[in-house]
């Protein structure tokens, strides 16, 4: 807005401090208005200090009281992972967070507190079935579960991977195979936060190797023949998981993907589902339903609408394991669980090639569709693989309707 000099009567703006063509003083300098103070924080929160006159990006410290010297001083540490914040706010809210969650920074932490806090940091990162193998490898590690973080060492953890054991609905296991290697991931990841955060210097996890049994290889998939693709179909009804196997045949799902398929991303009216994990290619994609495999997606989304379950494939326990499982209960159908049917009975129940693994549907539908002369750059937004073609990835969008024009060249 612009006003009148009084001295000069020229138009002056008035937030001007002087007249700029005369001098006139038009309002006297205004002081910095005074820097906001900060309620005091309880005994025992914490310590937020503003470092200030080094123009740091990030000046809020935040600091822990951990002990008290003899003389009766707090012992104070830096809040670990992070203890530099931009606002006061952002470092507020991450004592908060700590106090929801507090473990301890004097060394003194035991192996389950470390676990409870680290685990809190993986919800919402990693799907279900990744928490509950971490659970159970978890559960295999009971040895080490009130040691110091500081105190475990390469022989605790081995030691847990030969000789620890769980109770499933009475019958003692042992880990094996794919326990075995998930025992070692958590451990390399449990020790990779105790770093972080400066409980110990180094990751002992990270040391050592082990020998699961468990061998990946780039050829280990095989895609179903022909004639045990007819197999499957002459006995779709013989076996709870069969349909699952043909709807991975025909939708190229991974196995852990098809288990997490919720019912509110099937759309049976326009005939595709969505979901996917692992990869930034892989998440969140749209997949047509084919229509040879209509009916048992249908089946399976009025089954389950019934049973009032949030997953299409869903299974009921056979035995009680414990008061909070009870036998009865209506679970998630996991990859695991999965996986052991396919082995241990639909392969034996229509002899089906002794190899096949969990991911071999999957393979069919690739196998299935480069055959059947389908756009490479259909298969792989269907499948979840990464598109290098720069083009193609970002500039060219794809209709359901050419999705499904693509993947019905499949007989």
């Amino acid at each position: 807005m612009l006003i009148l000099c009084p001295e000069c009567e020229m138009q002056v703006s008035d937030k001007a401090v002087s007249c700029p063509h005369c001098g006139y003083p038009l309002r006297s300098k205004q002081s910095p208005p005074p820097q906001k103070k900060h309620m005091r924080l309880p005994n025992g929160f914490g310590q937020i200090c503003e470092i200030r006159g080094h123009n740091l990006r990030k000046p809020f410290r935040v600091t822990l009281t951990v002990g008290r010297t003899n003389e009766g001083k707090p012992i104070t540490k830096p809040l670990r992972p992070v203890a530099y914040f931009e606002t006061y706010n952002e470092a507020y809210q991450a004592l908060v967070k700590y106090h929801a969650h507090p473990f301890d920074l004097s060394n003194n932490m035991t192996m389950q507190d470390l676990y409870d806090v680290w685990i809190t940091t993986r919800k919402g990162k990693v799907d279900s079935s990744t928490l509950a193998r971490y659970r159970t490898a978890w559960s295999y590690s009971e040895s080490i579960h009130n040691m110091l973080v500081r105190d475990v060492h390469i022989p605790d953890m081995l030691n847990c991977i030969e000789h620890g054991t769980i109770t499933i609905g009475g019958e003692v296991r042992t880990p094996k195979n794919n326990s075995i290697n998930s025992m070692k991931t958590l451990y390399n990841l449990l020790f990779d936060y105790a770093v972080s955060i400066e409980i110990v210097d180094k990751n002992y996890a990270r040391l050592f190797n082990v020998e699961s049994g468990y061998v990946r290889s780039p050829t280990c998939h095989m895609a179903y023949t022909s004639e045990e693709l007819d197999l499957l179909w002459a006995n779709v009804d013989k076996h709870p998981i069969i349909d699952m196997i043909l709807i991975q045949c025909y939708s190229g799902w991974r196995p852990g993907e098809m288990c997490e398929l919720l019912m509110k991303d099937i759309d049976l009216e326009r005939g595709c589902m969505m979901g996917g994990l692992k990869t930034k290619a892989g998440i969140n994609r749209t997949v047509p339903i084919h229509p040879r495999i209509f009916h048992l997606v249908k089946a399976r989304y009025e089954k389950a609408l019934a049973a009032n379950s949030p997953y299409l494939f869903f299974s009921i326990r056979m035995k009680s394991n414990g008061p909070t499982r009870p036998k009865g209960e209506l679970m998630q159908m996991r990859y695991s669980a999965f996986q052991e049917q396919l082995v241990e009975e639909v392969i034996p129940l229509l002899s089906l090639n002794p190899a096949h693994k969990g991911h071999d549907g999957r393979k069919t539908f690739v196998t299935m569709a480069k055959a059947a002369g389908i756009d490479d750059f259909a298969i792989k937004r269907i499948v979840g693989h990464y598109i290098k073609d720069l083009t193609e990835r970002v500039y060219t969008e794809r209709s359901l309707k050419w999705l499904k024009s693509e993947i019905e060249k499949i007989p």
